[in-house]
C-alpha cells in the first residue's frame, strides 16, 4: 500500500498492489515519494521497482537497535572514522538501486570524496559495510540478494544476520560467503577495526 499525505495539490490514494504487479518509478520520483512518506522505509531496484517495507515488529526493532547502538559506540571510541548510518538511510547504489541497510558505515575518505551533490538527500554510494538482519517478513532469498547486491556495488564487508536460525553469512568481495552457526560475535575485520559485535544482543 503506497499513501501519499493531502494537500491542496496531492489527493490521498490507497493503492493494494498483488505481489505479480511492481510499481516502477525513477529516482526523482522514488525521492517525491520518500519526502511525502517519511513514516514508510521504501527502497527501489536497480530496474526501478518500488519496495515498500512494512514497520519492523518490536524483536526487529529492539535487535536493530542493539545492532545500530554497538556500532555507535564503536565509532565514537574510535575516534569517530568515516560515517556510520541507521536503518532509515538511503543509498543509491551504482547500479541505481536505492537501499536501506540495516546498518552501515562509510569510510572517511570515500565519503569526503563525494561532492555536495553526489551527497543530496541519498548519498550516491555504496557503503564500505553493511548489516541486513533477516526479519519475519523478509524471505531468505531476497536478503541474500541485497547482500550479494552491496558487495557487486562496492562494500568490503557484509553481514546477513539471521536470528530465526541463530546464523550469520559473512559478504567479502572476491570470495565465497562464510557461514557461521550460532557464533558468539562478530568482527569488524580490517574494515573496522576493533569492532567487534557481541551477538547475544541480538539473539537474546
Amino acid at each position: 500500500m503506497v499513501q501519499t499525505p493531502a494537500s491542496p495539490e496531492i489527493e490521498t490514494l490507497l493503492i493494494e498492489l498483488p505481489k505479480s504487479i511492481g510499481l516502477y518509478v525513477t529516482q526523482e520520483q522514488f525521492a517525491a515519494l520518500a519526502a511525502a512518506n517519511r513514516d514508510l522505509r521504501l527502497e527501489r531496484t536497480a530496474k526501478g521497482e518500488l519496495i515498500v517495507n512494512p514497520p519492523t515488529g518490536w524483536e526487529t526493532g529492539r535487535r536493530n537497535w542493539n545492532i545500530s547502538g554497538e556500532l555507535y559506540l564503536w565509532w565514537r571510541n574510535a575516534g569517530e572514522p568515516g560515517k556510520a548510518f541507521d536503518s532509515s538511510t538511503g543509498f543509491i547504489l551504482p547500479n541505481g538501486a536505492t537501499r536501506s541497510p540495516d546498518a552501515s558505515w562509510v569510510s572517511g575518505e570515500r565519503w569526503e570524496a563525494l561532492t555536495l551533490e553526489q551527497k543530496g538527500t541519498f548519498a550516491n554510494i555504496c557503503p564500505d559495510f553493511v548489516v541486513e538482519l533477516r526479519s519475519s517478513s523478509d524471505t531468505l532469498k531476497s536478503v541474500k540478494d541485497k547482500m550479494r547486491e552491496y558487495i557487486d556495488n562496492g562494500a568490503r564487508l557484509g553481514w546477513l544476520i539471521n536470528p530465526q536460525q541463530r546464523r550469520v553469512e559473512i559478504y567479502r568481495p572476491d570470495k565465497d560467503v562464510e557461514v557461521l552457526e550460532n557464533p558468539g560475535e562478530l568482527s569488524g575485520e580490517a574494515v573496522l577495526p576493533g569492532f567487534v559485535l557481541n551477538l547475544r544482543r541480538v539473539w537474546d
